[in-house]
């Protein structure tokens, strides 16, 4: 069953600029999808456009339901008082009426999430006092009380120690498992091998397929465009601009 399609996809921030341009793909239940390509490149854009976020766009977007997000943790406001437990509990807030409070099943919902991401023992404490692997796992919390069949992350694994990466990804399988559909973006090619398939994005799709497939010199080359690429090992690494605009 096809939960995510687009065909023709393109779109942009400004009216005449695209930042996608004729993106086509389809993903099935039962998926972990890698979303790879460069800083600017348009994967964030993409998220964005399935979100229905996008304010210029055409082609066509297919969606079996509204997908969930997760942001990077470093884009995320830490100021804010708030704990770990309000934050996972934020993911019911889109099928809550206004006028009515949120439901003892809600917060049994959130309190299952954060022990899900192995955040029991976190839930009263201050989101912005977590460590930056803690504060990408209550994101991940937020979306899973959401009960979303599609759900959006990007590069939920930057800069988390081995110890949080090692569960959520276990998290990723389960999902999987669940019949859900997850889109990852990622600059790790290690991580692309080891899911089901990639999509390799730079303002076009330039590949999407299963990993053994797609991952070959010539197209991360082509991904990452005239930046140096290591190809050996398990990384794509670029050397050039850094920019996150997009």
């Amino acid at each position: 069953m096809t939960l995510v399609a687009t065909r023709g996809l393109t779109g942009g921030y400004v009216a005449g600029v695209a930042v996608i341009e004729d993106v086509t793909f389809a993903v099935g239940a039962g998926s972990i999808v890698a979303v790879l390509g460069p800083n600017g490149g348009g994967k964030t854009t993409l998220f964005r456009a399935l979100l229905g976020e996008l304010p210029v766009v055409s082609g066509e977007v297919e969606l079996a339901a509204r997908p969930a997000y997760v942001p990077q943790t470093d884009r995320t406001r830490l100021d804010f008082p708030v704990r770990a437990i309000d934050v996972a509990l934020m993911g019911a807030y889109g099928r809550t009426p206004w006028h009515r409070r949120l439901s003892r099943g809600d917060r049994a919902a959130a309190g299952a999430a954060l022990a899900r991401m192995g955040l029991a023992d976190r839930a009263d404490e201050r989101f912005g006092a977590l460590s930056g692997g803690q504060r990408q796992r209550v994101l991940i919390a937020r979306a899973l009380v959401q009960d979303a069949r599609v759900l959006l992350l990007d590069e939920p694994l930057t800069g988390l120690d081995a110890a949080s990466a090692a569960r959520v990804e276990q998290v990723f399988e389960e999902l999987r498992d669940e019949g859900r559909a997850l889109l990852v973006a990622t600059h790790d090619v290690g991580q692309a091998r080891r899911w089901d398939r990639t999509l390799c994005v730079n303002r076009r799709l330039l590949a999407c397929g299963p990993p053994d497939q797609v991952l070959d010199p010539v197209t991360l080359q082509r991904t990452y465009g005239s930046e140096l690429v290591v190809v050996g090992g398990d990384r794509a690494v670029q050397v050039g601009h850094h920019d996150h605009a997009h």
